[in-house]
């Protein structure tokens, strides 16, 4: 028999016709999220299971899928997912790291300039037939000598002040490691610490991943640093942020907007976490852009993502080491 393969989240045609040759799959053919108890249902005799965002998989879910040999995560950042549990179940973990960076990075830049350039107040006018022709209205802020200030230098913050080169900008950026001399030459880059970082700039970009420590990084004390009417993007995870700290902000006038494509309530293995976004956010919406966790929605992009997350899984399957290998179990080989 074949195993059999649990995708919790649509894919594209492609992703299921790969698997489809060596697995049974059961496909989620729905735009929605799977109830957890579905998931389970579903997968409590499955080899394997693709998982998305808002899954979770932790101690209860492993002991409910006794035959569970390989969890593809199709995704970068995995806190929702007990690695040493899955460890200690002989699971194998995966997630796809590289994939997300340029499309990710692409999305910051469209928010910065979407956010600063007023372009959503601009298309509601047009679309409220109360334009007539050029007008004096709608002052935003340019990005040609202005100051960007990148919270982590990882692989995203590298790929946004790499496409900043152009726009002729003062790149800060604050990280525990430095780039090489090199880098920081060709893309005109300059390491300072937090404090100073967030004084200088017009534009705020954490570019960090969740954890405890990172944990409302952004919160009123580190917005009270930053310059008056400056702005916040946040394209990173969603509870880096303080929302509510942001929304007193925007109201004080020290914050002149934010833009987000990520949320604190999307933060699903997070204790006490919001369940929702604070409505004075929604509310404000000259001074806010938001899309709905599009990083990396690109179809192609996407498409790449799930097949990397099937190849992982096959491999597993296969009784080798998945390339995306995040935990290190005793391999054995499903039959």
């Amino acid at each position: 028999m074949k195993p059999k393969v649990i995708l919790t989240h649509r894919v594209h045609p492609e992703v299921i016709e790969l698997l489809a040759e060596h697995c049974e799959v059961i496909p989620n053919p729905t735009h929605e999220t799977l109830a957890r108890d579905e998931i389970l249902r579903r997968a409590k005799d499955a080899e394997a299971i693709m998982t998305f965002m808002p899954d979770r998989v932790d101690e209860e879910f492993l002991r409910a899928c006794p035959q569970l040999h390989v969890v593809g995560c199709a995704l970068k950042g995995y806190d929702n997912y007990d690695v040493d549990a899955c460890t200690r179940h002989g699971v194998w973990i995966t997630n796809v790291p590289d994939l997300l960076t340029i499309p990710t990075a692409e999305l910051t830049i469209g928010l910065l300039i979407g956010l600063t350039r007023n372009v959503l107040a601009g298309d509601r006018f047009v679309r409220s037939g109360q334009f007539n022709g050029w007008r004096p209205a709608l002052y935003g802020s340019g990005l040609t000598g202005k100051t960007l200030g990148i919270i982590g230098m990882g692989a995203v913050g590298q790929a946004i002040a790499q496409r900043l080169v152009g726009y002729e900008m003062r790149v800060l950026y604050t990280d525990p490691v430095a780039l090489p001399k090199e880098k920081e030459e060709q893309w005109s880059l300059d390491r300072v610490e937090l404090p100073a970082l967030l004084a200088a700039s017009d534009f705020v970009v954490p570019m960090v991943p969740y954890r405890d420590e990172t944990l409302h990084m952004i919160d009123s004390s580190a917005l009270a640093r930053m310059k008056t009417g400056a702005y916040l993007i946040n394209t990173c995870r969603g509870s880096v942020v303080d929302e509510q700290a942001v929304v007193e902000a925007l109201a004080s006038g020290r914050l002149a907007g934010y833009a987000a494509d990520v949320f604190e309530m999307e933060e699903w293995a997070r204790p006490h976490r919001p369940h929702d976004i604070p409505q004075a956010l929604l509310d404000d919406s000259e001074r806010t852009l938001f899309t709905p966790h599009i990083g990396s929605a690109v179809d192609a992009v996407r498409i790449e993502i799930e097949l990397e997350a099937a190849r992982n899984i096959l491999q597993a399957l296969r009784g080798e080491i998945p390339q995306g290998a995040i935990n290190r179990p005793q391999a054995r080989m499903i039959a």
